[in-house]
């Protein structure tokens, strides 16, 4: 498993994310994770996003997603978000 850098600037309004880390086997799995997934109250719709931009007003559609290789994740690691920046208003 590699650690991704996942980004957008498509949708930067405030309370939006426009970067995460996030831990995956490969590019297509890392563009569908949606950053507000590794939140701790995360809603199972967060959890389970289709990569529509529709009803996801803090992030973009997954073909908007910028992605980029930073490194190999510890074998412990498992996939899903590792950080995430978001802007508050």
């Amino acid at each position: 498993m590699n650690l991704y850098l996942i980004s957008q600037n498509v949708n930067v309004n405030y309370d939006t994310y426009d970067s995460a880390v996030v831990c995956a086997d490969n590019e297509d799995e890392a563009r569908m994770i949606h950053p507000a997934s590794g939140y701790q109250y995360a809603s199972d719709d967060c959890i389970k996003w289709d990569g529509e931009d529709v009803k996801w007003s803090t992030w973009c559609a997954a073909k908007d997603v910028g992605v980029k290789i930073i490194g190999i994740a510890s074998c412990n690691m498992s996939n899903g978000v590792v950080c995430a920046s978001y802007n508050a208003g």
